[in-house]
C-alpha cells in the first residue's frame, strides 16, 4: 500500500512499491485521502466541493498509475482506494479491515525539517511498535537505480 499525497517524496515510495510488487507478484494499493474540508454553510456547495474533490482524486490516482508503467513497472496490479478523513486514522482503519494489505510503503522526506508529517505520526511516533503491519520506511532521496538495487 502507498499513500499518494503531492509530496516529492511519494514518488519514491511509489517506486519501491512497484519494484517489491514486481518481485512478489502482489498487488498495489494506491490509497489516497480527501482532509475533511471546512464546514459551508450551504449543503449544495458542500456538497459539490466533495464531488470535484472525489473526481480530481480518480483523476490523480490514474495520473500514478500511469507513473508505474512509466518507471517500467508494467502489467503490475494496481487498487486505487479514495477516504475522506485524517490521513493517519484513514490509513490505520483500511490496513485493520483489509487483510490483504501485507505492507505499507513510505518515503521520509530528505528534508532538514524531518522525515514528513505522516512518517512521524505513522512510523515513528507512540504507534510505530503496535502498527498491524510491516512499514517500509525508504529514503525519499532514493533514484530508480538505487532502489532497483534495493529491492
Amino acid at each position: 500500500m502507498v499513500i499518494i499525497d503531492n509530496t516529492p517524496e511519494c514518488e519514491v515510495a511509489l517506486a519501491f512499491a512497484g519494484r517489491v510488487a514486481q518481485r512478489t507478484g502482489g498487488t498495489i494499493v494506491l490509497f489516497l485521502v480527501i482532509e475533511p474540508a471546512a464546514f459551508q454553510q450551504w449543503l449544495g456547495v458542500q456538497e459539490m466541493k466533495t464531488d470535484n474533490q472525489h473526481k480530481r482524486a480518480q483523476e490523480i490516482l490514474q495520473e500514478f498509475r500511469e507513473k508505474l508503467t512509466v518507471m517500467g513497472f508494467k502489467g503490475l496490479r494496481t487498487e486505487t482506494v479514495i477516504r475522506e478523513g485524517v490521513k493517519s486514522e484513514e490509513i490505520t482503519k483500511y490496513i485493520e479491515r483489509d487483510e490483504d494489505v501485507a505492507i505499507l510503503v513510505l518515503a521520509a522526506s530528505a528534508d532538514k525539517k524531518g522525515p514528513g508529517p505522516l512518517v512521524s505520526s505513522l512510523a515513528t511516533g507512540s504507534r510505530a511498535g503496535t502498527f498491524p503491519i510491516p512499514i517500509y520506511l525508504v529514503p525519499g532521496s532514493l533514484t530508480l537505480e538505487e532502489i532497483e538495487a534495493l529491492a
